[in-house]
């Protein structure tokens, strides 16, 4: 049976996304998926996203298996494309429209504005070692600014939970950091049972810092949502960046607030379609 999709990506960070509202099972398996996600044999993709039926009350759905065939429990970029997908399914024309997205991560509210872009209420940011999870420290306590040794060297970082768990640390350059040595070392760390995102930020300005990261699941990627959220709440946890700041990454800039008010995360970044196609 022929399948459906459309290639959307977001500042570069790319997924096939499947309109899979008939039922509440993803129509490919993770084996399949990294099939599809392959760039020389396949479509291409970092991850293929489902939007399934809603449940507890959510409009939808969404899953997503990554290139490696692993399940994460949310993408940032990844839920910003959703929204975008849904309201083309649905013939939306207003602006505005706001869905309420059921994930591994809880419940997300991507909003869609007129100027294009789309803004997702990303929730709390979970903080200590437990809700990571790292053994990094004590399950009650905070991971901020602790030594963690790989590949021969002593990194400063910080770890955060947007749903999914993040290791971030601060560095003079990002361009010199070999990812592709020492993010799968961070990745695999033991210090992380569930694996780990690692995300190497370095501070231009307050409001205004450049990001690379390795995702879990995926390697290196253009972008990633949750990573830049993550950053960002670790950079106000070290004094390092202020609570609304633009993070640029490979493919473009993502605006990120840390709440004062509510504490809650708001990420703002585009969403662009590519391609339709069947497979």
């Amino acid at each position: 049976m022929a399948i459906e999709f459309t290639k959307y990506h977001g500042l570069g960070n790319d997924f096939i996304v499947i309109d899979n509202r008939s039922s509440s099972d993803p129509a490919v398996t993770p084996e399949q998926a990294v099939k599809l996600c392959d760039r020389h044999f396949g479509i291409g993709g970092d991850g293929v996203i489902f939007a399934l039926p809603g449940q507890d009350g959510t409009d939808y759905t969404m899953r997503i298996f990554n290139s490696d065939g692993s399940e994460p429990e949310m993408c940032g970029n990844g839920i910003r494309c959703l929204a975008r997908f849904i309201a083309e399914l649905e013939g939306k024309s207003d602006p505005t429209v706001e869905y309420r997205i059921h994930t591994l991560a809880g419940v997300m509210k991507p909003q869609l504005r007129p100027d294009g872009q789309v803004t997702v209420d990303m929730g709390l940011p979970r903080l200590l070692a437990g809700e990571i999870p790292t053994t990094l420290a004590p399950a009650d306590q905070k991971v901020i600014n602790l030594p963690l040794s790989v590949a021969g060297k002593s990194w400063q970082v910080t770890c955060v939970s947007m749903g999914n768990p993040h290791c971030i640390t601060f560095v003079e350059d990002v361009a010199a950091i070999p990812l592709e040595n020492i993010g799968p070392q961070f990745e695999h760390h033991s210090v992380f049972p569930q694996r780990t995102n690692t995300e190497f930020i370095q501070v231009v300005r307050k409001d205004y810092l450049k990001m690379r990261v390795w995702e879990r699941g995926a390697g290196i990627t253009l972008a990633c949502g949750t990573g830049a959220c993550a950053s960002l709440v670790a950079g106000v946890l070290t004094g390092m960046c202020d609570r609304k700041a633009t993070i640029e990454l490979p493919g473009g800039p993502l605006e990120i607030e840390w709440s004062e008010l509510d504490q809650r995360v708001y990420m703002t970044g585009p969403a662009e379609k590519a391609f339709t196609g069947s497979v």
